[in-house]
């Protein structure tokens, strides 16, 4: 997954920012990077989808007016590729 989360404040992360940093970096995935332009995630789709709803709730509850969000979906063939799915 990409996000990023707006208003930006170049001087200084706003709160909002913040929060969202924390859900990421405290969540059970396998690669973050948190930058000050966009932030990525990789992970276990259960995994990928639980920080999303805690990064959308923490961000857009600590001023965020706006969160621009990328989920890319990349399967081998028997892996999961949604909550209780099998790929095919």
């Amino acid at each position: 997954m990409e996000f990023t989360t707006e208003p930006f404040d170049l001087d200084e992360a706003p709160p909002h920012a913040l929060a969202a940093r924390d859900v990421i970096q405290g969540a059970d995935l396998d690669a973050v990077d948190v930058g000050p332009f966009g932030n990525t995630a990789e992970g276990d789709v259960d995994a990928v989808l639980t920080a999303v709803d805690a990064m959308l709730r923490r961000s857009l509850g600590a001023g965020a007016t706006r969160v621009s969000l990328q989920v890319n979906v990349i399967a081998e063939p028997g892996e999961r590729t949604a909550p209780g799915e099998v790929a095919r």
